[in-house]
């Protein structure tokens, strides 16, 4: 298996350009797919040494993805990255088969050293902080919610909230501390 090609799945088009741009320059052959059907096609058509992959492709859930790949090819290394980081998501994609989880944006080179396993004890999925109430509840939410298999009405009444509370919440930003 060659260890210069990378399946990359991610529903932001001009995302998966810049990227695609950035690894070509370093020596790779990137193959970018803005859903998670093509993705898994492509992996069953190709090798694939590594994987970055979203963690939501439109309406698909990159952590079912990354479930799919290991399948196809269980040596392939794969990185989440994801613009709605929760500990729960995190921890369920390192359970999964992810090397790393990263938060976007990420720059390139963190990516290819988390693939090359360089010294990444530095990039630490949960914080030496403690969280704030926020950040808490954001968490909470967003590992209800992964329980309940993203139903909103289902989390909602889980969590004791109106459906539409739930839906504010979720359009927010997670809070960084």
């Amino acid at each position: 298996m060659t260890t210069n090609t990378i399946l990359l799945v991610d529903d932001d088009e001009t995302f998966c350009q810049v990227m695609q741009r950035a690894l070509t320059r370093r020596g790779y052959t990137v193959d970018a797919f803005q859903s998670a059907s093509r993705g898994i096609a492509a992996a069953k058509n190709n090798i694939y040494s590594k994987a970055i992959v979203d963690l939501k492709i439109a309406q698909d859930s990159g952590l079912n993805l990354i479930k799919e790949l290991k399948l196809i090819n269980q040596e392939m290394d794969i990185i989440m990255l994801t613009g709605y980081s929760s500990i729960s998501t995190a921890v369920e994609a390192i359970k999964y088969g992810a090397l790393n989880y990263f938060c976007k944006p990420v720059e390139v080179d963190e990516i290819l050293q988390a693939f090359s396993k360089i010294d990444t004890s530095n990039s630490n999925i949960i914080p030496e902080a403690r969280p704030s109430l926020e950040r808490l509840e954001w968490e909470h939410i967003q590992k209800t919610l992964q329980d309940n298999n993203g139903n909103i009405s289902l989390t909602a009444r889980t969590l004791g909230m109106h459906r539409r509370t739930l839906q504010r919440k979720l359009q927010k930003k997670p809070v960084n501390n």
